[in-house]
């Protein structure tokens, strides 16, 4: 039950970081499920559970008001050079 949490949320983590919305909030969705159900049955924490469903969510809203990912090389350094 724990290792399946631990996989769920890292699910969510790297759909929020790819961008994909739908397909980060199902996935945060499942994540929170999950984390609910191994809290209930003692195999961690509740206050563990909130901490890893807080962030998350915060991951999720945070990630939506930001840019899209840069798909582009980065600008090349300029070079003052004197003659």
């Amino acid at each position: 039950m724990r290792s399946r949490s631990k996989t769920y949320v890292t699910r969510a983590e790297k759909s929020i970081r790819a961008g994909d919305f739908t397909l980060a909030e199902e996935a945060v969705r499942q994540a929170i499920g999950i984390l609910d159900r191994t809290a209930r049955k003692g195999v961690i924490h509740p206050n563990n559970a909130a901490r890893r469903k807080s962030s998350l969510m915060r991951k999720l809203t945070g990630s939506r008001f930001q840019d899209p990912p840069f798909s582009g090389s980065p600008p090349s350094p300029t070079v003052n050079r004197e003659p």
